[in-house]
């Protein structure tokens, strides 16, 4: 079952049911913000202290960054992370298929404000699928008569039951930027978060799982050569107001992502797709 239900306050969201799993996913943004597989944990992490306001992004669930991830390299008055996560898409599609399963198709094109931030026309398509695994896919087509770059993320926030006990594989000897201190690295070994962390993995294996002390998921990722690795420790926690003191325990970003050296150019008629599919293994 899907259905269009609305906040108090008039912010919009769908809730998905069905055999396998309950999910919830804001027209704003086309931001999943809940998923829970029948007989397993929440998936994903979002803050109670989260903003569901029109024009405010949502701190958890899965983001989505469109048209650039980051600030936007010429002009950093520009929202972070693109438009894209504030503003109202519509629902283009909703089916209910033969496995049981849910899967809904949102859409964003350009409007005055689009336009003005980036002068391009485009079709975004964000496609989410809900079943026994979850499966988020953005698909952007260039419907401009010149190219464009292209940078997006799918910037998933998970749940976790303690960061202290959270490993993730797959990104062995690959090179890193770090953020935070603007240098280049090699991962060495699974990665263990132990402090803030802001880094883009470039190359990284097109499996990456997360483990933790009850729970393994794996992230099958495509159309992407980089994922970004996210947690904002305990001084950056204290500093944001949508976040809880001691949020950073019991979540971490991992992002699927067209980020950095992996920014996409898409030509006229061109079209990209980034996808993720979150499998979760009760260990």
């Amino acid at each position: 079952m899907i259905e269009i239900k609305t906040f108090p306050n008039g912010f919009k969201f769908l809730e998905i049911s069905n055999l396998h799993a309950h999910a919830k996913v804001a027209l704003q943004g086309a931001q999943l913000f809940e998923f829970k597989a029948k007989g397993k944990p929440a998936l994903l992490w979002c803050s109670d202290m989260a903003y569901f306001e029109n024009g405010k992004a949502i701190r958890g669930g899965i983001p989505v960054c469109f048209p650039w991830f980051g600030k936007h390299k010429e002009d950093a008055s520009l929202p972070q992370h693109g438009f894209g996560r504030t503003q109202e898409w519509s629902l283009v599609s909703q089916e209910e298929q033969a496995d049981g399963s849910s899967t809904i198709g949102l859409q964003l094109t350009p409007n005055a404000l689009t336009l003005s931030q980036w002068p391009f026309r485009f079709e975004a398509t964000m496609h989410i699928r809900v079943g026994e695994r979850l499966d988020v896919a953005l698909e952007v087509k260039n419907t401009d008569s010149k190219p464009f770059e292209l940078g997006s993320a799918l910037h998933t926030y998970f749940g976790v039951s303690n960061i202290n006990k959270v490993s993730l594989y797959g990104l062995n000897d690959r090179v890193y930027y770090d953020t935070l201190n603007n240098t280049k690295e090699i991962q060495k070994g699974e990665l263990i978060i132990d402090k803030e962390i802001d880094r883009v993995y470039m190359n990284p294996e097109k499996s990456i799982i997360l483990q933790d002390d009850t729970l393994k998921v794996t992230i099958e990722q495509i159309g992407s050569n980089s994922t970004v690795v996210w947690n904002p420790w305990i001084e950056k926690s204290k500093q944001m107001a949508d976040m809880p003191d001691e949020g950073y325990k019991t979540m971490v970003c991992i992002e699927t992502a067209n980020a950095g050296e992996d920014v996409r150019v898409l030509h006229p008629f061109q079209t990209h797709i980034l996808q993720a599919v979150y499998t979760q293994v009760i260990t």
